[in-house]
């Protein structure tokens, strides 16, 4: 089937679920770019409830032909390394073939519910497709409560072309950066790591944890980063590749310099 006839196809079942959103929908243009833009917006707003099998496969069928058009990236296709298991990159963590990619989330752990926003919890359930969202439903219902600072859970990756997804809640920053900021957002890469290791993984990449819409300085973030990651790779117990994803020039910049020369 043809993209544009599955954004349609997928739009009508959600519309049809979700028939408070007609309005909603109404204002977007019949163009096949703003159809899709639609179907990620539904996406995003549909909150976790069961999925109709054949929703699922018109969904996965689209993301994974989205999936290869991006093309993905493998571990061994990054050439930026800093000893033998530190690597940077620039671009889509969603392309990324690693073990395991780090979703920076929200305390709730079911992703953005804000049409098409822009922070790295929306992109990665955005690709996934909704079958991460009722699995992190699920986690939330058995435990009970929401997702500490600090920790990681993990979940498939579904149409995403890393096995895992590890979901940590970062600290969010209110004013100045204190003590506890700095300890919860070191915690948030052990909780990860330490995930990474208990699995079995032989690589998992982060994003920048919490320097997003959770205010967190970057350039102090990734000081945190690298001196976290560097010191539990020489206490751990296995080899594990660890890749720092970036996204802005700024970002690649701080990581290299950091990297280059040793974080403080």
């Amino acid at each position: 089937m043809e993209k544009t006839e599955l954004v349609l196809k997928l739009n009508a079942m959600l519309l049809n679920e979700m028939p408070q959103y007609q309005a909603f929908a109404a204002d977007f243009s019949g163009d096949a770019v703003s159809q899709r833009r639609l179907l990620r917006s539904l996406m995003n707003l549909r909150p976790p409830m069961p999925l109709d099998g054949s929703f699922v496969n018109l969904q996965d069928e689209l993301l994974k032909a989205e999936r290869e058009e991006k093309g993905v990236v493998y571990v061994s296709d990054i050439t930026m390394s800093f000893g033998e298991n530190i690597l940077l990159w620039k671009g889509d963590i969603t392309r990324l073939a690693a073990d395991a990619i780090v979703n920076a989330a929200n305390s709730a752990l079911l992703g953005c519910f804000h049409p098409c926003h822009g922070c790295i919890d929306n992109a990665i359930h955005s690709a996934a497709g909704l079958q991460l969202r009722m699995e992190c439903d699920s986690l939330m219902k058995q435990q009970g409560h929401s997702e500490p600072v600090g920790q990681a859970k993990r979940t498939k990756a579904y149409n995403l072309p890393c096995r895992y997804v590890l979901h940590t809640v970062g600290p969010m920053v209110l004013g100045e950066v204190s003590r506890t900021d700095r300890e919860l957002l070191a915690s948030c890469y052990r909780s990860c790591l330490t995930l990474s290791e208990e699995m079995g993984l032989q690589s998992v990449s982060f994003c920048c944890i919490s320097t997003g819409e959770f205010r967190f300085p970057p350039e102090e973030a990734a000081h945190i980063a690298v001196r976290t990651v560097r010191e539990y790779l020489i206490k751990g117990k296995q080899e594990l590749k660890v890749i720092f994803n970036v996204f802005k020039e700024s970002d690649f910049d701080l990581y290299k310099n950091l990297l280059a020369k040793g974080a403080n």
